[in-house]
This record gives structure tokens, C-alpha cells and sequence, in this order.
């Protein structure tokens, strides 16, 4: 639970236990379907470990893993994309997650008298991502699937309940796990009256962010929920637990501390405990060295739900991923700072001089330390495996406008530099940036073109705008260019209504430019992998075209040898060939 936070304690002091405040007892966090499984869940994990020392039993669960859940998953975006013409489908499993999320929300909250509603909503979400129709038929046909995963979704969270028998169910929410949160809390309070219910995670920096007409609407109609936890939450929910937060408000925020959680020590908070969880089921082991972000650029909201920017000690980073090492034997690992730039090279020169090899994935801002292969090479011997980049376009009035403070040659010159280490290129894309013209986006796609070799991964995603929460969601609202995505009519379905701004580019000029950027990267050869099939022949593109290339994720997961080959990379480091028969496929 990335999250857990408060309103203002009036007088800013601790308040008193209150009456049937928690006992110190079973605590159980949990994430539900549908969120990314890289890495096991690191919010309801940093929330245990530090639970932990002060008395609470706390067990930590991710849905996600479940091979019932995924099978849902995998069958409705299957099912979906048989629906879609093939002119239309941009880059379908990042915008066809919407379809799903919305599907499920409104399957959650449809009644007998709503139902004809609840169907027509499908098709309008379906036609407002992809701008084509589906019939009725097709819509059967995903309610059906929806139907049956919440019917597994009933079975599961009874018999964990049944089982764990937690005192207070804290559950971690984003967007796109709302939905399943939000029929579990339902169902743990309607089953289990006493049990109380906490709700936190990133879901506060986007459609519930504070201060919204999502968010006052949500927290008067969720009655099934007794707490909200908005912000940074190891502090907020540990006083909580131990009745040190006013007893009658529903939501906390780091008010009600005194934004006390700002000067939490990072160093001195413990070992990640992934004890609960099946690790070989995570390509990677989650860490981090920070929190917050130190830019804003326009489209965030990192600094709004981290505050200040605030770093571990590499000597601390090292000794914790050493003992990650030595407890899982698991070499590769998702570090999940928003930016890797402010400790990158002193954690490189920190592994160089260990005896062990770790290999890290993270975020990377394209400045001008990554323009210099002598960096990344020292990077690559550190261990550094995959960049990820938010280059965001090729126009540089854009990135102005964003506020990126990066040039379009940076970005040609931190690509090619990393790629020329071997460091694999996840290049992330916003398309339909507010003003972006044709002309811009045409810049992006040269770009890409000039680059195609150097880059590992392409990845777009349409502008999201939300009416607070982004850095510059005040200067957007000033201009009064939004307006409704779905009509007020749906909002009993949705639950939480969608803005868009309604200058250029229009929705539908965006969403044909994901397309045309898709197709472009098709013809490039440029891939964006999303099964371990596919991940594969990605790592084997790329080790074709760099001689340094970094080990392929499959190496690690076989998990059959030790891998240090970043220690030699001065010499020319050859591909190792796999046979993919030999592969398992299955995380």
C-alpha cells in the first residue's frame, strides 16, 4: 500500500487511543487484480517490514499471481482484441487495461434497473479508446468473463479471510485495481463486520486524487470502508494502528502528522520481507534508494503523493541488495525510484568494488551524464540492466511545454551511449500532449526511426489529465478546457469520471496517432514485448545488434548459474544462445 495517510489534528498533536481503535494483532495488506507482477508488491511490503518491530503480525498477499486471475485477464483483452479492427489497435494491451477497468467498475455497481445502461456503457467506453463499435453480441461476451471473475474473485477473499482471520484489511489501490479493492472491502465488511477496513495506495495521485470531485464523491459513498489513507502511509498507518489518530475522521493525510513522515530516516527502516511471497512467480526483486522525484515535469504527480525528495545511503542500497541476494539467490532487481539519476554512479562504483554481481532495472532521466559512454559503461560494470526512459517526444517545444529540461540531441546521444554499454532502452511516449501539432508528433516518429537500433523497447501511452493532482493540473484548469469524458448519466457505474482537455489534439487525432506510432514501430522492428515469448526475442533483437548487450532476462530466471559477466565488460561480452524449448515460460 504505497499509501495509507489524514485531515488536520486541529491543535497538531497526537491525538488519544480511541474507543475501538485496532488491537495489536492480525494485519493483513493485500493487493488485488489487475497490477503488473515484475516484482512483488513493494507498498504493502515496505508497510509490513515496518509494522513489524512494533508488535503487529502483519501478513502481505498479492491476487495478482493467482493463475485464475490471470487467466481472466489474458481471455478478456483476447476476446476484446478479436473485436477491434486491426487498422485500430495502437498499442492495445496499455489502453485495452482501460476497457477492462471500466468494465469492471460498472459491473460492480449495475443493478436489474440499470442493466440496459450498464451494457450501452460498454460499448461507449470501447468506442471512446478505439473508435469503432461492437454489437451486443460482443458485449455478452465480455460481461460473461467479467461475471466469472467475480465470481472467483468471491471464492478467493472468502477463504483468505477465512483463513488469515485479519483484525484490519489494508488494501493498496491503483486505477486499475479499484475495482476488485473496492467489491473486496464490500464483501470483508458485509462478512465480517468487525474486521476494519483501510484503503491507500497511488489511486490518490489519479482518479481519486485529493481535493477532487472523485474523491469528496468517493469517500461519501463508501461506507464499507472505515479508513483512508492518502499519501506516504508507514507512519500514518502505524498511529493509526496504535489509536494515535482522531478516532471520527475517515481520511488522513500527512497533516495529521505534521508532514512528520518528511524526516522519515529511509536508511533505518528494514530488509524488505517477501517472506509471503512465491518469488519464482517475479521475474525481479523489488528495492528502491528513494522516494519523491526531484523535477516536475507538467503531466506528474510523484512529488504530490512522495513530498520531498529524500535518498538512501549506497553503502546502505548495497548491504540491503546483497542480503536480498544471499537470502533469495535472485540477481536481478526492479529498483522503483522515480530516477535512478542522483545515486546512479555512486551505486555503480559501490558494486564495481563488490564481489558481487547485481544486476538493477530503474527509471533514468535522459541528461547529460547519460550522454557520455564513459558513465554508462561504468554503469553496465555496476550492474546497471535496462534504462528506463520517459523521453516523452521528439519535438523540443514539447519538452519544453512538459518541462522535461532535456533536448531532443540529449536524447539521441543518452540512448546511443547506454545502448553502446550493452544497457538495454525502455523508451516510454506521450502522445496528444496538449498543443502537440503534427509536426511534433511526426519529430517523434523520425526520432525513433534515427534511433531504432539503440532502442530495446517502445512504449506510448495517450496524455491522461486529471483535474488536480499533476503539477500543472491548476495552470489546465485556469484555461476551463475540459470537459466529461463519459456522460454524468454513468457516473453511478463509473464511480469515478474521467476529464479531458478539448483543445488539439482531439481524442480521436490522439488515438490515431498511437496507432501510426505502433505501425511505425512494427516497421522498425522495434518491439514492445508483453509475453516472456515475446521479452525473449526482444533480448535476442538486442544482443544481435550490441556486442555488450546485457544477459537476457531468461539467464536469471533459469537461475542455473551464478552471472557476473558485467565484471568483464571491458572485454567483448558475446550472447549466450538459449534454446527456447528449454525455456519455462510461466512466471
Amino acid at each position: 500500500m504505497e499509501s495509507m495517510g489524514t485531515n488536520k489534528n486541529k491543535q497538531g498533536t497526537i491525538a488519544t487511543p480511541h474507543i475501538g481503535s485496532p488491537r495489536r494483532g492480525e494485519v493483513l495488506l493485500v493487493l488485488l487484480p489487475f497490477w503488473s507482477s515484475l516484482i512483488p508488491p513493494m507498498g504493502i511490503t515496505c508497510l509490513k517490514t515496518f509494522l513489524q518491530p512494533y508488535g503487529f503480525k502483519v501478513k502481505t498477499e498479492d491476487a495478482n499471481v493467482h493463475p485464475g486471475f490471470r487467466e481472466v485477464y489474458d481471455n478478456y483483452l483476447k476476446t476484446l482484441e478479436g473485436f477491434i479492427p486491426p487498422g485500430k489497435k495502437g498499442n492495445f494491451y496499455n489502453t485495452a487495461v482501460t476497457v477492462l477497468r471500466k468494465h469492471l467498475m460498472a459491473h460492480l455497481n449495475h443493478t436489474n434497473e440499470n442493466r440496459r445502461r450498464y451494457r450501452e456503457l460498454i460499448k461507449i467506453v470501447v468506442s471512446s479508446i478505439f473508435f469503432c463499435s461492437i454489437d451486443d453480441a460482443q458485449v455478452n461476451r465480455l460481461v460473461e468473463i467479467v461475471d466469472g471473475f467475480y465470481t472467483r474473485l468471491e471464492s478467493y477473499v472468502l477463504d483468505l479471510l477465512k483463513e488469515e482471520k485479519p483484525t484490519v484489511l489494508g488494501l493498496s489501490v491503483y486505477s486499475d485495481t479499484a475495482p476488485a479493492s473496492l467489491f473486496t472491502f464490500k464483501l470483508a465488511k458485509k462478512t465480517y463486520p468487525h474486521i476494519k477496513t483501510v484503503m491507500g495506495g497511488g489511486i490518490f495521485t489519479e482518479d481519486l486524487a485529493l481535493g477532487s470531485p472523485n474523491f469528496d464523491f468517493f469517500v461519501e459513498n463508501t461506507p464499507y470502508i472505515d479508513k483512508i489513507i492518502a499519501g506516504e502511509g508507514e507512519l500514518l498507518f502505524l498511529k493509526y494502528l496504535k489509536g494515535e489518530l482522531p478516532g471520527d475522521q475517515k481520511v488522513y493525510t500527512l497533516e495529521d502528522i505534521d508532514g512528520q513522515t518528511v524526516d522519515l530516516d529511509l536508511d533505518i527502516k528494514g530488509i524488505p520481507d517477501f517472506s509471503d511471497f512465491q518469488l519464482n512467480l517475479y521475474p525481479n526483486l523489488g528495492a528502491y534508494t528513494s522516494r519523491s522525484c526531484p523535477f516536475r515535469c507538467s503531466f506528474c504527480s510523484e512529488g504530490f503523493f512522495w513530498g520531498k525528495y529524500r535518498k538512501k545511503k549506497i553503502p546502505r542500497v548495497v548491504d540491503e541488495l546483497t542480503s536480498l541476494y544471499q537470502k533469495h539467490k535472485n540477481q536481478l532487481f526492479l529498483l522503483c525510484d522515480s530516477l535512478l539519476n542522483p545515486v546512479i554512479s555512486e551505486l555503480s562504483q559501490a558494486f564495481i568494488e563488490s564481489d558481487l554481481s547485481i544486476y538493477w532495472d530503474g527509471y533514468l532521466r535522459a541528461d547529460k551524464p547519460v550522454c557520455d559512454p564513459k558513465n554508462t559503461m561504468q554503469w553496465r560494470r555496476g550492474g546497471f540492466y535496462r534504462a528506463r526512459l520517459g523521453l516523452e517526444s521528439g519535438s523540443q517545444r514539447l519538452l519544453e511545454a512538459m518541462g522535461k529540461r532535456i533536448l531532443p540531441g540529449q536524447i539521441r546521444e543518452a540512448v546511443s551511449s547506454l545502448a553502446y554499454a550493452g544497457i538495454k532502452t525502455t523508451t516510454y511516449w506521450v502522445i496528444g500532449y496538449p498543443g502537440e501539432t503534427g509536426e511534433d508528433f511526426q519529430q517523434t516518429l523520425d526520432l525513433i526511426e534515427e534511433l531504432k537500433d539503440d532502442i530495446y523497447e517502445a512504449d506510448c501511452n495517450a496524455f491522461s489529465y486529471f483535474l488536480t493532482g499533476q503539477v500543472n493540473s491548476e495552470e489546465w484548469a485556469k484555461e476551463n478546457k475540459s470537459r466529461l469524458l463519459y456522460p454524468g448519466e454513468f457516473r453511478e457505474l463509473l464511480f469515478f469520471q474521467t476529464w479531458i482537455l478539448t483543445g488539439e489534439p482531439s481524442r480521436e487525432e490522439t488515438y490515431r496517432r498511437m496507432n501510426r506510432f505502433s505501425g511505425h514501430c512494427k516497421k522498425l522492428a522495434i518491439p514492445n514485448p508483453y509475453t516472456m515469448q515475446e521479452i525473449y526475442q526482444a533480448d535476442e533483437r538486442w544482443k544481435r545488434l550490441h556486442r555488450n548487450a546485457v544477459p537476457s532476462m531468461v539467464e536469471f530466471q533459469q537461475g542455473k548459474r551464478y552471472i557476473d559477466e558485467n565484471k568483464r565488460i571491458g572485454e567483448v561480452v558475446l550472447g549466450k544462445n538459449i534454446n527456447a524449448d528449454e525455456l519455462d515460460w510461466d512466471f
